[in-house]
């Protein structure tokens, strides 16, 4: 379910994948807490693996069909403002060696959504984009692992726990959509 979530939410942003690995790190943490991990539990190393590699496999079905889109895709883009220069800012970021943005793009909303198709319509090369797509997918599920993890080992594993990860989640995209509309184009 958390890999279904995760490698979708690309095209739909509103899954709620964060959430979802969220609580599968605090249902662990509850086992962990107990003594031992009961069966069903992810193990939390194996639930990091699988959340990267369906944000990683995401980014690169989006990447290619947006490769493929052809000039309909194009059209689409010309037609806004906003994913024309979102276009055009990947572009010239991922040029100069700027894929940075594709990693902080994973924590905002909708960002990766952005990054992975705007590359793939503007054609920029894979070996650009794919070691940052992992970069970006390992650091987005380590880090929500770790505050799924760490608020149930700090705040028991109640729905106190999730809910402060959840919102240190939202926290970090908001922080992210925030540095990436600052950025100089």
């Amino acid at each position: 379910m958390v890999a279904a979530s995760v490698l979708l939410d690309v095209f739909l942003p509103v899954l709620p994948s964060g959430v979802l690995v969220i609580a599968a790190a605090t249902a662990a943490a509850a086992g962990t807490a107990a003594g031992k991990v009961p069966g069903d539990v992810p193990d939390l190393l194996l639930l990091t693996l699988i959340a990267a590699t369906a944000s990683v496999l995401g980014d690169l079905v989006a990447y290619r069909l947006a490769w493929r889109g052809g000039a309909r895709l194009d059209r689409a883009i010309a037609r806004s403002r906003r994913l024309t220069t979102a276009q055009e800012r990947l572009g010239s970021a991922l040029a100069r060696g700027g894929g940075p943005l594709v990693v902080l793009a994973r924590f905002a909303p909708a960002g990766r959504s952005v990054v992975s198709l705007v590359a793939g319509a503007a054609h920029r090369r894979i070996r650009e984009f794919l070691p940052w797509s992992a970069l970006a997918g390992l650091t987005w599920a380590v880090y929500s692992v770790a505050l799924g993890y760490y608020g149930a080992q700090w705040l028991g594993t109640t729905w106190l726990a999730t809910g402060v990860s959840v919102l240190a989640l939202f926290g970090a995209g908001a922080g992210a959509a925030y540095v990436m509309r600052r950025q100089p184009a």
